[in-house]
């Protein structure tokens, strides 16, 4: 490995000679980062229903906050005088911040876009604004230390038809993130991400990605997707980013957190993801495993004396029933703490199977297995097969 001094250090460990998919291991301040790696959210510096210790006697070795929630809640000054998230929600292993845009499409009725910034109307009071831009969202970054902090992106619904102002939002990106550059105050603590956009244009991913690799920055984000747009034109996006991003630099998709979109897209070469869904599908009562998800609300396992995966060494899956669960999800919140538990022990091992796979030459016989069972009639959805044959893999 190169300089010691670099806050981002990657090294490419093994690759799929078929496929994109490579093994990576990214040295960050806070500890090393095995890829490809999903990262769960903790939107306000907590994954709800878990704490920090049991997180990180999981293995997990990197997690997501956010920068609009955590700026607007507690505020920098509280984080501030706290030191830093890591310290403030006693975190000690790695941190990735979101820059606030994505609120730009999520929080849409409340926004206003300009070439400064981003106006919100504040969540907690109607009456209050909140203006961010580029240079406030990297002082809340900086405030908050995150190891990996992402550029102030303009971020355009990619359903809307509007190519004018999609291409308006690639150049914009481009200029906000020369200004997040500009004032970053730690960059040899903190890295920024610049962030591709384009939405499902080709010509403007194209652009935004050959602005972005002229700046000196340790690694890349692919945005503007997961947005209801088709998953055939999900992974052409991310094929052709895949594709063109340099390939010493850790390659991050952001909001992708599905079991069959994690496995497709560590095929077509991604190594970061991170999304809601693990979690937030916790609190519905529901469970992930290699061949789905449960919903144990459902009456079927009231009296199912099976843990939730028998191959599953998590707390929840050792020690409780699916009959169990059935009896508390959805009302007790402890439920919402043992299915966490399981749903991100599940990401994780899916993510390490995965790893395992490439290095021992297998990827391809665990794609096709992981998708026969997924789809045991064999009736594959198009954009999977379609995806795994433009990375050679034949689903059998």
């Amino acid at each position: 490995m190169s300089d010691p001094k670099k806050p981002l250090i990657f090294e490419l460990v093994g690759k799929c000679t078929t496929t994109k998919a490579r093994v990576g291991k990214m040295i960050l301040p806070h500890g090393p980062v095995d890829t490809p790696v999903f990262m769960p959210v903790g939107t306000q510096g907590t994954l709800k229903g878990m704490l920090p210790e049991q997180l990180k006697s999981m293995g997990l070795q990197i997690m997501l906050a956010n920068t609009y929630h955590l700026g607007t809640r507690p505020g920098i000054d509280v984080l501030r005088k706290a030191g830093g998230l890591h310290k403030f929600m006693n975190w000690d292993n790695n941190l990735l911040t979101d820059s606030g845009g994505f609120q730009m499409v999520s929080l849409l009725k409340l926004a206003e876009i300009t070439e400064e910034g981003v106006k919100f109307q504040s969540l907690n009071e109607q009456k209050n604004e909140v203006m961010l831009t580029p240079e406030h969202s990297i002082e809340i970054q900086n405030t908050i230390g995150a190891d990996i902090i992402m550029q102030l992106d303009d971020v355009v619904k990619t359903t809307i038809p509007d190519k004018a102002r999609i291409e308006e939002s690639v150049h914009r990106t481009t200029r906000w993130l020369d200004r997040c550059i500009k004032v970053h105050k730690n960059p040899q603590t903190q890295n920024i991400f610049p962030i591709v956009q384009g939405t499902l244009y080709e010509d403007l991913r194209r652009k935004s990605i050959a602005d972005h690799v002229q700046r000196g920055v340790n690694g890349f984000a692919i945005g503007g997707l997961s947005g209801g747009e088709s998953k055939d034109d999900f992974w052409k996006i991310v094929h052709l980013c895949t594709d063109l991003l340099p390939n010493n630099k850790p390659i991050y998709l952001m909001g992708v957190g599905f079991a069959e979109d994690l496995v497709v897209c560590c095929a077509l070469g991604v190594d970061m993801f991170d999304c809601v869904f693990p979690t937030r599908t916790a609190r519905f009562g529901c469970a992930l495993l290699m061949t789905g998800q449960i919903n144990l609300k459902k009456n079927t396992y009231a009296n199912d004396m099976n843990p939730i995966d028998k191959d599953c060494s998590c707390n929840t899956c050792k020690k409780y029933t699916r009959a169990y669960l059935h009896g508390i999800v959805t009302d007790l919140p402890v439920a919402c703490h043992l299915l966490t538990e399981h749903n991100v022990a599940f990401q994780l091992r899916l993510m390490r199977t995965i790893r395992e796979n490439i290095l021992n030459g297998t990827f391809v016989e665990f794609v096709q297995n992981f998708m026969s069972k997924i789809y045991p009639d064999k009736n594959y959805p198009s954009w999977i097969r379609d995806s795994l044959d433009a990375v050679h893999i034949t689903l059998l």
